[in-house]
């Protein structure tokens, strides 16, 4: 193999990165964190760090919910920095990361050579708006990897998921009832534009040629689909330059009779991960 510029993999591994589709379900989540709606599995973010960063390399989730991102970061000796709305959640995540720091100390885990010890390491937790990005003193990042939230789909009522946690006083409906959390906005193309700020406002963060993975799906909503992938896709593709897709499948969800004898609706299992690049 050629002198690798862009990760510590071996060819085999690239290769096998390098498929159009996976399958990865998430394990169970921990109490705690499972009080967010929307988790991110912190074993799928580690994969794609270790593909898009070298060893000692700085990682950023604008939108780091309860700090998947990084977590999988500290795992796998990546500097890591992110920014979090809701005060709850940026906590949360500050403790899990703090956990998660100390438990790999502990165990001597997470700094293999050519990995830079855990101690080293930078995992901070900004309780702040991803608007305000550069104000943050965030030093220069070498990759983004970040879900934002599907539209308004947590105001669902009909959604299974979501009646299962009404019925719990531990666990969030919404995000947040923060006027600025995107979550809460229900016009779709007001919601789509301010995403695409938000991603493009990363841009001065980023050092050139840096990756932007970003993880999403299209929504169902009042009998129609909503192409926020797409959309998505198509926007940023005019500040970043769009590289690829990477097709997320779940196969242990179980399967809904939507739309039984009268309509097509589909069972949707999969997401798209996006791959912008700062060129």
């Amino acid at each position: 193999m050629p002198k690798n510029k862009l990760n510590n993999l071996d060819s085999k591994t690239w290769l096998k990165f390098q498929k159009s589709w996976f399958i990865h379900n998430p394990p169970p989540r921990k109490k705690g964190v499972l009080r967010h709606p929307a988790k991110f599995p912190e074993t799928l973010a580690q994969e794609f760090i270790e593909f898009f960063t070298k060893s000692g390399e700085t990682v950023l989730d604008p939108m780091a919910g309860t700090g998947s991102t990084l977590v999988a970061a500290l795992r796998c000796g990546r500097n890591s920095y992110g920014i979090e709305l809701n005060p709850g959640y940026a906590q949360i995540a500050q403790e899990v990361v703090s956990e998660e720091k100390a438990a790999l100390a502990a165990l001597g885990c997470g700094s293999p050579d050519p990995h830079p010890t855990v101690d080293s390491l930078a995992a901070e937790v900004i309780n702040g708006d991803a608007l305000k990005a550069v104000e943050y003193g965030i030093p220069t990042i070498d990759y983004v990897l970040t879900s934002p939230p599907y539209w308004d789909m947590l105001h669902a009522k009909g959604a299974e998921n979501q009646k299962k946690r009404r019925e719990s006083d531990e666990l969030d409906i919404v995000y947040s009832d923060d006027p600025h959390d995107l979550g809460n906005i229900h016009d779709y193309e007001v919601f789509l534009s301010l995403l695409v700020t938000i991603y493009s406002g990363l841009k001065p963060l980023l050092r050139e040629k840096a990756y932007l993975t970003i993880i999403v799906k299209n929504v169902k909503k009042g009998g129609k689909i909503y192409p926020l992938a797409w959309d998505l896709a198509r926007e940023l593709g005019k500040v970043y330059t769009l590289k690829d897709e990477k097709i997320w499948m779940q196969d242990n969800q179980p399967l809904a009779p939507f739309g039984l004898g009268s309509a097509w609706v589909s069972n949707t299992f999969h997401h798209y991960c996006l791959q912008f690049r700062n060129e």
